[in-house]
């Protein structure tokens, strides 16, 4: 019992700096409705923070100082990132705002690069909290494990106060609902929001200052807990605080048991108990269903798709042809990133069929495109399939998985829906990860080349052309098909679908299905661009690739994965030769999202509409 115990006591111990941030996370968006992707890096910078104030104020109690001091500095710069990028789009569509604070991790990754240098730190021990319990048994469980289970109990009851006993908490709990009635009642909005946002962020940022003792500070610290801290809002249910506090205490649990009796499963069980939940409880422990208009319209309403009228017709025509020639300049490189942007802009628009027509976010779509890849080399290594059948076959393969995990996940919507998506993706990257025999592992499956016929980086331009371009005019013309015009109706009223006929998770498991398809046809041409098929093209990194080239282009445009995957591919070439490529990214993607909400693609067709070049009902 005593081990049991310990093993309990030491779970909840790492729960509370996970609570610290999740619930900080869950605040933002109950009320702002922000997908904080930059957490994270707040949490990071509490360590960095600690670590320096620590060494500064030096002696035990300059320790405890410094703990709430850095809480204190990370919601300054919570302060300044929600008034200088969040502030300016939040009557933008909710997922702009996702992006944007996507943009906001790759600037605080390069900033902190710099201002604390690329050494992982050593966090010291806490004064007075050095020492360990033991429990009988061989149980032991350290002091500071206690003290982080006593602090994380004590901000939740203060917590509980804020939002039931006072004013603000009040209008915390009203916002949650209805902000735009909170807004309607004389409530100064932006306000509100900066106050929460700055809870929030100093939240966070005493999350990872009281993890320091534990890990120290380094660059990875963002990444290595957001995955986490998503699981835990969603488990507990979005927007709410205890559920966070349940949530984090399950998993961390879970976790520390996993570590000890099934060391192969830590990768994936987190992401296993989230979808078993999500499964059964579609909302969360705490969550609730919601609706569409709930909490208030944001952004203007989307406007229809309509096809491309004489002049998009011509400029596609003349881009095909453009496409089609500058092979002729005998650039080899030039091909390799033609190749590479032909596939991503396939990728992206197979996406944005479910996004931007179906109103689906889905955080996992790398599943498909790694489905494709693995399925192409799988079939090359074992079965020795030549790559013409490939190229037919691992499409339907992605296809199958996209049938199968669509089952789960068309019956959620918003950011459950997303998550499950996302936890689908992370149990089939575990497979190609650990499972070596079959998969090899980081040592990826190699020497997938394409036929005889095309090994020619010249020929094999010209058939990813055909099969990647086929593949975007066969998305465009399924948008204005039937299917297309079912899934529009489900996201813009599911009730007035229904009402109609229209079974609306039948259409949006057949939506998700034909773009799972698509995206396996982008990763069977990838894996026999680059003749490898890796884990890193089922990672979280590649689906969140996708989300930011539709966003970069813009969503309410046909052509705005295409712009993006492009911009996004030939921004990312260039940058990369600098030291410091993400802070220049990490600033172009917000001052997109700020002057051009609508993508780089809607902009420019906003301005050929105010220049009368282009009638504005048209949107190719």
């Amino acid at each position: 019992m005593g081990f049991f115990l310990a093993q309990i006591l030491g779970g909840l111990g790492n729960a509370a700096a996970l609570f610290l941030v999740a619930a900080g996370l869950s605040l933002i968006f109950g009320v702002t409705r922000v997908v904080n992707f930059a957490h994270g890096s707040l949490y990071m910078l509490g360590a960095y923070f600690a670590y320096f104030l620590i060494q500064a104020l030096d002696g035990a109690v300059g320790f405890w100082v410094a703990i709430p001091l850095a809480a204190i500095g990370v919601g300054i710069v919570g302060l300044i990132i929600e008034m200088l990028v969040l502030r300016p789009v939040y009557r933008a569509p909710e997922l702009f705002q996702l992006v944007a604070t996507f943009g906001v991790i790759l600037v605080i990754q390069d900033l902190a690069l710099l201002v604390f240098g690329p050494e992982d730190l050593l966090g010291p021990r806490a004064p007075g909290l050095k020492g360990i319990i033991r429990l009988g048994d061989g149980g032991i469980v350290t002091e500071y494990d206690v003290a982080l289970i006593v602090i994380a109990l004590v901000v939740l009851v203060l917590l509980g106060l804020l939002m039931q006993r006072t004013r603000i908490g009040v209008l915390v709990r009203a916002a949650t609902q209805d902000r735009e009635m909170v807004g309607a009642l004389g409530v100064n909005q932006s306000w509100l929001f900066t106050g929460v946002f700055v809870l929030g962020s100093m939240l966070a940022g005493l999350g990872g200052a009281l993890q320091l003792p534990k890990g120290g500070a380094d660059l990875l610290m963002d990444f290595n807990i957001l995955a986490a801290v998503f699981v835990v809002v969603v488990i507990g249910g979005m927007g709410s605080i205890k559920g966070a506090f349940v949530a984090a205490a399950i998993i961390s649990v879970v976790n520390v048991f996993g570590i000890r009796y099934i060391p192969s499963s830590t990768l994936v069980l987190m992401y296993v108990v989230m979808a078993v939940i999500l499964i059964t409880r579609p909302y969360g422990l705490f969550g609730r269903e919601e609706r569409a208009g709930d909490h208030g319209q944001q952004g203007a309403p989307q406007q229809p798709m309509r096809p491309a009228g004489t002049t998009g017709k011509l400029l596609w025509g003349l881009l095909l042809v453009a496409l089609a020639c500058l092979p002729l300049l005998g650039d080899s490189y030039l091909l390799t990133l033609l190749i590479d942007v032909i596939v991503l802009s396939l990728f992206a628009a197979s996406l944005h069929f479910i996004l931007g027509t179906g109103g689906l976010v889905s955080f996992g779509h790398a599943a498909f495109f790694g489905g494709g890849v693995y399925a192409g080399a799988l079939l090359v290594t074992y079965a020795q399939t030549p790559m013409e059948l490939a190229l037919l076959l691992a499409p339907l393969g992605a296809g199958l998985l996209a049938v199968i995990i669509g089952w789960f996940c068309i019956r959620l919507t918003g950011v459950y829906f997303a998550m499950l998506t996302l936890a689908f993706a992370q149990l089939l990257w575990s497979v190609a990860f650990q499972w070596t025999e079959v998969m090899r592992g980081d040592d990826g499956l190699l020497n997938i080349w394409p036929s005889a016929w095309a090994a020619s980086p010249f020929v094999y331009y010209y058939l990813t052309l055909v099969l990647g371009g086929g593949g975007i005019i066969l998305l465009r013309h399924v948008t204005h098909s039937p299917l297309g015009y079912a899934l529009r109706g489900t996201r813009d009223s599911e009730l007035r679908a229904e009402a109609t006929g229209i079974n609306a998770r039948r259409v949006r498991w057949v939506g998700f299905t034909f773009a799972g398809v698509m995206a396996g046809l982008a990763g069977a041409l990838y894996v026999f661009a680059k003749g490898s098929a890796f884990p890193n093209e089922l990672e979280i990194a590649r689906s969140f690739d996708a989300i930011i080239m539709v966003f970069f282009g813009g969503v309410q445009t046909l052509s705005g994965p295409m712009v993006g995957a492009s911009a996004f591919t030939l921004l990312e070439d260039s940058l990369s030769r600098f030291e410091y490529w993400r802070l220049c990214l990490g600033l172009a993607i917000i001052a997109v999202v700020i002057v051009a909400p609508e993508g780089i693609a809607g902009g420019i067709e906003r301005l050929a509409g105010r220049l009368g070049l282009r009638r504005r009902e048209e949107r190719a």
